[in-house]
């Protein structure tokens, strides 16, 4: 039987591996689970020593800290992407009232003036059109700025950090 190269043989010897007992119907674990097993926590407790546990703990919780900040920057982002559209719509609203009033307004007013009830009136009947529209793109605007949720999931799993990390409110 030819192998990959670079595969050792010997780095797999025979027999079952440890912790399981050889049998004619297949190999099983030499005990039942949970009897006469440590669990790996109080184990790992046990052959290691206070310092290595305690910097264990610490690169836990710088690596748990840089995540959280991972996902603040994250979520900031998302945030600013739609804090950004609102805006633009908000923008977009302004400019296109702006140059819609003054080209198709004037030849609004202008023919209903002209050719049906003068210009006064014509002049009312085109302001009103121009505030629907205007308050339609408003309301769009606005709709558009209050789906900007902040870090909702960031906020989720802060609240998550046991509370014997939080500093205390109460003084030393």
């Amino acid at each position: 039987m030819s192998h990959a190269p670079g595969y050792e043989s010997s780095a797999n010897p025979p027999g079952p591996p440890p912790g399981y007992a050889a049998g004619t119907a297949g190999d099983y674990p030499a005990t039942a689970p949970g009897v006469g097993a440590t669990p790996p926590a109080e184990e790992k407790a046990a052959t290691t020593s206070l310092g290595e546990l305690l910097s264990d703990v610490t690169s836990d919780l710088s690596t748990l800290l840089r995540q959280e900040v991972e996902l603040a920057k994250a979520e900031a982002k998302q945030s600013a992407t739609r804090a950004g559209k609102g805006a633009g719509m908000y923008a977009g609203a302004g400019v296109a009232g702006h140059f819609v009033l003054l080209f198709l307004s004037l030849a609004l007013w202008w023919s209903l003036g002209f050719y049906l009830i003068g210009l006064g009136w014509s002049a009312v009947v085109v302001a009103v059109i121009w505030a629907i529209i205007g308050a339609v793109l408003y309301s769009r605007g606005k709709k558009e700025m209050q789906s900007v949720k902040g870090l909702p999931r960031t906020a989720e799993s802060v609240g998550k950090i046991p509370e014997t990390l939080k500093p205390s409110q109460e003084p030393r």
